[in-house]
């Protein structure tokens, strides 16, 4: 377990702006050695929407914290614009997957990390998002995957962002209760937002989707501030999240319930019977 004497040390990309930076921050506050990645203003400058930006970022990150990571916040993200689909997709999953499978051992150094994935809320609450879209994201075929989802052209950037965090929330939850991550300790979750006043969300508001972004429902009101979702990250990362593997909490102000309040929770499905039944009598992870 990590020597409570010493301070963590958490890895954050996405740490100039929004949720990162609101999480930077409060980190920081409590004694934590922050390591930031992002395009500016970071310790470690990287362009994660590129195969060698997100390799540099690996590097730079696990040299910079001597081979052993407390925790990791993975908060960079491009928003649904349109026009820029591939790089939406190669921020929002390659930009993940890519970065944690390479801090992994730096993470299961001394056990007991926390691993935080920003997802959204819109993986519940945008539709026509194709089953074999996400499942080219989830074979590492990003380019496959933008295809699929780029056909309806004046919806491919809301279609694109929504299975890129749909894709790497299920990839999250699959992985939080392999061996590889909960077996050497590591606790994998997500956060998924809502309406934040991030940079992000201003760029929407100021681009031809604006009314349909305002008319989005949020039963609480006006969007979160971001060090409210920075204090959620806080406490996904302490020790009160230990016994937290593999989920993903909505924090958006009451979207998802307002609009799927009745699709979830729910029972196991017939077709799915066989497989839950194997993993149900087979020997769990311990």
């Amino acid at each position: 377990m990590p020597d409570p004497a010493r301070p963590r040390t958490v890895v954050v990309t996405g740490s100039a702006s929004g949720i990162g930076a609101a999480t930077r921050r409060r980190l920081e506050s409590r004694g934590d050695l922050v390591i930031g990645v992002d395009l500016h203003d970071a310790d470690v400058v990287a362009d994660l929407s590129t195969p060698w930006g997100r390799t540099a970022a690996i590097d730079e990150v696990v040299e910079r914290a001597d081979g052993n990571l407390d925790g990791a916040v993975c908060a960079a993200g491009l928003g649904p614009a349109r026009g820029r689909e591939l790089l939406i997709a190669a921020v929002n999953f390659s930009g993940v997957v890519e970065l944690l499978d390479g801090w992994r051992t730096a993470l299961a150094s001394e056990g007991g990390a926390k691993v935080v994935v920003i997802g959204s809320n819109s993986t519940t609450t945008t539709p026509f998002i194709p089953g074999r879209a996400v499942s080219a994201f989830l074979d590492r075929d990003v380019t496959r995957a933008v295809s699929i989802l780029a056909r309806p052209g004046r919806l491919a950037g809301p279609r694109v962002y929504a299975a890129s965090k749909l894709a790497v929330t299920r990839w999250a939850r699959a992985s939080a209760v392999e061996p590889a991550w909960v077996g050497a300790g590591i606790r994998l979750n997500v956060l998924a937002p809502g309406a934040v006043a991030t940079p992000l969300l201003a760029e929407q508001l100021a681009g031809p989707d604006a009314a349909n972004v305002r008319r989005f429902p949020v039963p609480a009101g006006a969007p979160a501030e971001p060090d409210l979702l920075a204090q959620w990250v806080e406490f996904m990362l302490s020790p009160a999240a230990d016994f937290l593997v593999g989920s993903c909490l909505f924090v958006d102000g009451g979207s998802d319930a307002y609009l799927r309040g009745s699709a979830w929770p729910a029972p196991v499905p017939m077709r799915s019977l066989p497989a839950y039944l194997r993993r149900m009598f087979s020997p769990a992870v311990r």
